[in-house]
């Protein structure tokens, strides 16, 4: 399991009190000296959370560094940990931990607040299975620097809704990471304005609501979770050598044995991005840098 403790900047004896149990948030006007105890789904949600929480929040992430939020499943401690929280923010667009384990994470702890983080978000539909049904939607939406500004605000009235005597507080440091937020997708834009090839080759298709902010296009080698075939393979190729492409960009919580084989095929080089990354603003700004190479 892994815990993300914000700790840097806490006042002497923060520690002895931190507030975990959900019923101590729910007089609504936690004391100076306690934490709200707060998970999320996935690593970039807590630095939204850190960065509108401040020092006054504990955040517990369910999906560890270096896992698959398509895969992963909790551990009985963290289940724990969940039992004892205040909030929950998740990421609300089908990410499928949360299909699989969202009401089971609910029925551990049912006084626990729960903030859907997609809220006012345009999801990209991706269409439906034979035999499902609901239609299917591109999960993705915390790669895109416009979404995630939506899912700050979405944690901020989360945050007040449970704290209100701080909504100040949290006012203040929402507006400042927003202008943080909006300022890198001005800085990409540019970056990535003017390029003449708008195609990019990846191996998980991740990256559908970044493409749709910059107007670039992935091509990617795994569809809807599955390996590609040999003739899904040698259809890659094709695509590749016909648009020139030479990098393979891939994601370390997948395996990349198929990306490997296509830059093999192209004489090109397979280029890890983490689309899970723990310091959301710089790695989205390596991100961009490294697509503008390309």
């Amino acid at each position: 399991m892994r815990k993300v403790r914000y700790m840097k900047n806490l006042w002497p004896g923060a520690l002895l009190a931190v507030c975990l149990v959900g019923g101590c948030i729910s007089q609504y006007g936690a004391e100076e000296s306690e934490l709200i105890h707060v998970v999320v789904t996935i690593l970039p949600q807590a630095e939204f959370t850190e960065k509108v929480g401040g020092d006054r929040v504990l955040i517990t992430v369910m999906v560890p560094p270096g896992a698959s939020p398509h895969t992963y499943e909790p551990t009985p401690h963290q289940l724990v940990d969940v039992s004892k929280a205040a909030m929950y923010f998740q990421v609300g667009s089908g990410v499928e931990f949360e299909l699989v384990w969202m009401d089971k994470l609910i029925d551990t702890n049912k006084d626990m607040v729960v903030v859907d983080c997609s809220e006012g978000i345009e999801l990209i539909h991706t269409g439906h299975e034979p035999g499902e049904e609901h239609e299917r939607y591109d999960p993705h939406i915390w790669l895109s620097l416009k979404n995630a500004q939506i899912m700050v605000e979405n944690i901020y009235k989360g945050l007040v809704q449970v704290d209100p005597a701080h909504q100040e507080y949290y006012a203040k440091n929402k507006d400042l990471y927003i202008q943080e937020l909006d300022n890198l997708d001005k800085e990409v834009f540019q970056a990535l304005s003017g390029k003449k090839n708008r195609k990019i080759m990846v191996y998980h298709p991740s990256w559908a609501y970044f493409c749709r902010d910059y107007g670039l296009e992935q091509i990617p080698i795994e569809k809807e979770g599955k390996e590609p075939t040999p003739q899904g393979i040698a259809h890659v190729i094709e695509q590749a050598k016909a648009y020139g492409i030479t990098i393979i960009f891939a994601s370390p919580q997948f395996n990349s044995e198929s990306a490997q084989v296509v830059a093999r095929e192209i004489g090109g080089k397979v280029v890890l991005i983490d689309p899970l990354a723990e310091n959301y603003l710089e790695n989205l700004k390596k991100v961009a840098e490294a697509f503008a190479e390309v």
